[in-house]
């Protein structure tokens, strides 16, 4: 088949959307399609912008394409006859974060016609796809919640899981990540001030804007922790990020109500890792479990830093803990093998 992955971007932006993009792509072309990625620039604020885009996503046509893959909001809204959704999110500042901190779209006679334009609208576009995926329960659940709509969870696997092992388990945290607000590395960074062992933190990733990297530097240094952590502030290759794995004591893995698991939890259990998150992360705690798999902790800095002082006082029970991650993941069926059964049959 002749295949187009449709999807929204941010010019210079690169994430796990991305990567999952992209690795789809490769996939397809592998099991014997011939698939595209379509990029479709995306701007959400002013919130004004959001309405042209949705606008614009459900006028563009995909010619000499068998089938469409969306991936997210609202690249879903192009019209094909065989348009599959295997949905990363949909617009929360108009679901879940509706009255929230990460609200964004204001409170106004405009903000509120602009937040009943996105739900009418996915009301109506989503249930054209042939097939609904979703990328997560948590996904899933939103969907059901807000629209009244079914759809299946389809677990994105990772795209070279061989390449992630375990050499030893070391003296350092890895958190890896695109360093932004919700992401909270500066939640790690400021419990590092609280550990008693001798613990150490490595984050690595590149920031949506310099600000970012600045304010989690300015912490580091606020608390003079220039010796406990480790700030890679760009992105890594596949081979270096894969080395920091294996010799990691753990992970840290604590964003905000993620959508999904996120793939640093696959990739640090694929590395027999454990992985610590948060009780408010969201979709980490579909593979996270408490004692099990890693620990979930309340988002709080001193939790964080007694966690991490227990992984590096009890070594064996990291291992034990990573190892069971890897076991939990092998249950799942995250495979390629039943992702092409799904999206590409």
């Amino acid at each position: 088949m002749k295949i187009a992955i449709v999807n929204v971007c941010i010019p210079f932006i690169y994430g796990g959307a991305e990567f999952l993009a992209d690795s789809l792509k490769n996939k397809l072309i592998e099991y014997g399609h011939q698939a595209i990625i379509v990029k479709i620039p995306f701007k959400w604020y002013p919130p004004q912008r959001i309405i042209e885009h949705m606008l614009a996503c459900r006028l563009l046509r995909c010619e000499n394409v068998d089938r469409v893959i969306a991936l997210k909001f609202p690249a879903y809204y192009i019209k094909h006859p065989d348009k599959i959704l295997w949905l990363l999110h949909q617009h929360r500042q108009a679901y879940d974060l509706w009255g929230t901190p990460y609200q964004d779209i204001p409170s106004t006679p405009d903000g509120l016609r602009i937040r009943q334009t996105i739900i009418q609208s996915d009301n109506a576009f989503i249930k054209e796809a042939k097939k609904i995926y979703t990328n997560s329960d948590v996904v899933s659940g939103r969907l059901k919640r807000f629209n009244g709509i079914d759809s299946e969870v389809l677990y994105p696997p990772l795209m070279d899981a061989e390449k992630f092992r375990c050499s030893e388990f070391g003296d350092y945290l890895f958190y890896p990540s695109r360093i932004i607000l919700g992401k909270r590395q500066y939640l790690a960074v400021e419990s590092m001030k609280y550990t008693r062992s001798g613990a150490k933190l490595i984050v690595a990733g590149h920031p949506d804007t310099p600000e970012q990297l600045e304010y989690i530097k300015s912490i580091i240094e606020k608390n003079h922790l220039q010796s406990k952590v480790k700030i890679i502030g760009h992105w890594i290759s596949q081979e270096e990020k894969s080395d920091l794995y294996a010799n990691a004591l753990g992970c840290i893995y604590i964003p905000y109500d993620e959508d999904s698991y996120g793939y640093v939890s696959l990739e640090a259990y694929q590395s027999g890792k454990p992985v610590i998150t948060c009780s408010d992360s969201g979709g980490t705690l579909a593979v996270v479990e408490n004692d099990i798999t890693g620990y979930v902790v309340p988002p709080e800095p001193q939790a964080l830093a007694e966690t991490i002082d227990k992984l590096y006082f009890d070594k064996v029970q990291s291992a034990r803990l990573g190892q069971a991650g890897r076991e939990k993941l092998s249950t799942m069926n995250i495979t390629w093998e039943r992702v092409m059964r799904c999206l590409a049959a």
